[in-house]
């Protein structure tokens, strides 16, 4: 897609705006910590977050210049990412309640360096994407010899029911099971090897109920509409090699055997504004659907705050085959470009032209772009707010269709989270026909829901709850969906962390 796209340019005008509006925020913030001293439980939190931010993350005074003439697409985009900056970091007062144990947790997280650059782990995503510094550890590590070996994971079992003359019920398992080891490799450089399966493909290749869902098929003959597809068995194979040439600079060479390619903000699943939600996003296939693709390289240099990423990878999505894994050509290509202007903030926008991206056409070609912006904030009591606003756009046939996606999470103590979804997408694929494509339709969706977790042992948790989702369609769609349908699930959580 070329810049010079009306939606487009607005778009990363808007965000270029709220990184300036960004970059003045984060001057008077570290006016506020060099104020605090360190003389109790709370002022050590703050010095914690000040450390990861003085260590990982310095902010760099220019940005992108405004141009005239913005979108009102544009500039949704830039305003919601504009309309976070005003949520301010955790003050020493919110802190209280945090103990001196888990206050010793954090600090180790934190203090561990990433895999692909000298900054905190805690940065690092699903890929080789980014989210903010401050985002809390998921998994548990240990040393065996040289390695550091981590374990992540979570199961849900869901009951599912999506009203209207499209819905149906479903009870089904959901989650990931993910191991990565990490060496020193040499003096400057660090190896990591990184495994990730999912227990979805017992739930059968039809997936489960998803009104206004669509994407892939369930036969290699009709494709999945109003359904979400099961993720392959494997998600993750992959490798990564760091080389450091100093404190500020590295370069990095990543593969996977499936992967994930240079594209999109963090996949749903890690994102933690909305990991809690078992419920996949409608807008899946334009923002992160490529995060199992079989076979990816990229290759990326960081400076600092800044990485700059290419990957050339398969983007054919997965058949109904969810076992196995199915290496092809890499043909397409993406790149992205991300920051992390303090250790609150994630910033990216990368472009991608595959090829042949779709199983039941093969002959149609695809362009996407994206931009996003996450923002998390420590809160009392082991707490914390997480959002994420994201807009993504696929191109074929002469065609464009575009997402926009507001999300956002509040885990108010150690045991309750909620968390509510807001996404509006254009899909010519809800209405099946003999070209497999429909007319264009505009529909959005919001889901609201919440978790309660209680802590059977020091490592995992177990998890109940629920969402409801609320559908809204055009006219056009009336007869075939209902008066604005709705969802709802009930889940069940085991958590490893």
């Amino acid at each position: 897609m070329a810049i010079s796209d009306p939606v487009a340019r607005g778009s990363f005008i808007g965000v270029a705006t709220a990184l300036i509006l960004l970059g003045l925020r984060h001057f008077q913030t570290r006016r506020r910590h060099a104020q605090v001293t360190q003389t109790d439980t709370n002022q050590r939190a703050l010095s914690n977050k000040s450390h990861v931010a003085q260590t990982a993350t310095k902010i760099r005074r220019t940005a992108p210049k405004s141009e005239k003439n913005q979108t009102i697409i544009g500039l949704t985009v830039g305003a919601s990412a504009v309309a976070l900056l005003f949520a301010a970091p955790v003050s020493a007062q919110e802190a209280a309640g945090t103990s001196e144990a888990d206050m010793a947790g954090m600090d180790m997280s934190h203090s561990m360096t990433g895999a692909l650059g000298n900054y905190a782990m805690t940065r690092e995503a699903s890929g080789t994407s980014w989210q903010p510094d401050i985002t809390e550890h998921a998994g548990f590590e240990f040393m065996r010899g040289s390695w550091m070996v981590m374990f992540h994971g979570l199961l849900n079992g869901v009951y599912d029911q999506q009203n209207g003359p499209r819905g149906d019920t479903k009870r089904f398992a959901s989650g990931m099971f993910m191991i990565m080891a990490e060496r020193p490799a040499g003096a400057d450089a660090t190896l990591q090897l990184r495994a990730m399966l999912s227990p979805e493909p017992l739930m059968g290749p039809r997936g489960y109920p998803l009104l206004q869902a669509t994407g892939e098929t369930a036969d290699g003959k009709t494709p999945l509409v109003d359904r979400q597809h099961p993720h392959d068995l494997f998600m993750e194979l992959s490798a990564s090699y760091s080389h450091r040439f100093s404190l500020d600079d590295s370069a990095f060479v990543y593969v996977g055997l499936p992967g994930e390619p240079a594209f999109g903000p963090p996949a749903f699943m890690h994102r933690l504004s909305i990991m809690d939600s078992p419920e996949a996003p409608i807008s899946h296939h334009w923002l992160d659907s490529t995060h199992i693709s079989f076979g990816v390289v990229t290759a990326g240099f960081i400076h600092d705050v800044w990485k700059i990423e290419a990957s050339a990878y398969n983007a054919r999505e997965p058949d109904q085959h969810r076992y196995n894994i199915e290496p092809g050509t890499l043909d397409s290509t993406a790149v992205r470009l991300s920051w992390n202007p303090t250790a609150n903030w994630s910033l990216q926008t990368s472009w991608a032209n595959e090829i042949s991206p779709e199983q039941l056409q093969p002959g149609i070609h695809q362009r996407k772009a994206s931009a996003s912006a996450i923002l998390t904030v420590p809160i009392a009591n082991l707490g914390w707010w997480s959002t994420t606003a994201a807009w993504g756009r696929r191109t074929s046939e002469g065609v464009d269709l575009d997402a926009w996606v507001l999300e956002s999470a509040l885990k108010t103590d150690r045991d309750w989270t909620i968390f509510s979804r807001a996404e509006q997408i254009q899909n010519n694929e809800l209405i099946a026909l003999a070209t497999g494509r429909s007319s264009v339709f505009s529909v959005a969706k919001v889901s609201v829901g919440a978790i309660h977790d209680w802590r059977l042992s020091p490592h995992l948790n177990f998890g109940l709850g629920g969402l409801y989702a609320f559908s809204f369609v055009p006219g056009a769609l009336a007869a075939a969906y209902g008066s604005d349908p709705t969802g709802a699930m009930a889940f069940v959580r085991l958590k490893l962390h």
